[in-house]
């Protein structure tokens, strides 16, 4: 067996999200991924880098949208996680189409496959991040297009079930 420290990030499959926050009237967002620690109470857990306007935003307000990317978003989930906020208006400068959170103040952005409205409940830091838990408070789904999942550096369409 080979000796080296693989890049687990490479090993495991992951979903792709396109995270948002908003404080002082301005939007910030970013790609990230998430995992689910409970289905009942709905509760999520994503880290986010302390640097990044995104976490600043999330201090702030305690209160973040992520977005499940679709098919139609891997260039800017690509672009998301090559830019940062403090530098430029993502959401300008990428096009971004957006629609008010329902109970967030963080808004949803069109065309995602679900947009899920998380309350953080406690936080940690780790190493250069913050890992945040939070409740699912709200989401919505669109039926019209496919979620992807990221796996060894390549982006992949959610639609066939396996049996």
């Amino acid at each position: 067996m080979e000796k080296r420290k693989p890049r687990v990030s490479h090993v495991m499959p992951c979903s792709v999200n396109l995270l948002t926050a908003t404080a002082g009237g301005k939007n910030d967002a970013m790609t990230a991924t998430c995992m689910f620690i409970s289905e009942e109470p709905p509760l999520l857990v994503v880290s986010v880098d302390k640097q990044s306007l995104t976490h600043e935003f999330i201090e702030e307000t305690g209160e973040f949208t992520l977005n499940v990317a679709s098919t139609n978003q891997v260039d800017l989930a690509k672009k998301l996680g090559a830019t940062h906020g403090r530098k430029v208006d993502k959401f300008k400068s990428l096009g971004i189409g957006t629609e008010p959170g329902k109970t967030v103040k963080a808004p949803a952005i069109k065309g995602a496959f679900a947009s899920i409205e998380c309350k953080v409940i406690t936080s940690f830091p780790v190493s250069r991040y913050t890992v945040y838990v939070a409740e699912a408070i709200d989401y919505a789904i669109s039926e019209k297009v496919s979620p992807v999942a990221w796996h060894q550096d390549r982006y992949y369409k959610l639609t066939e079930e396996v049996r």
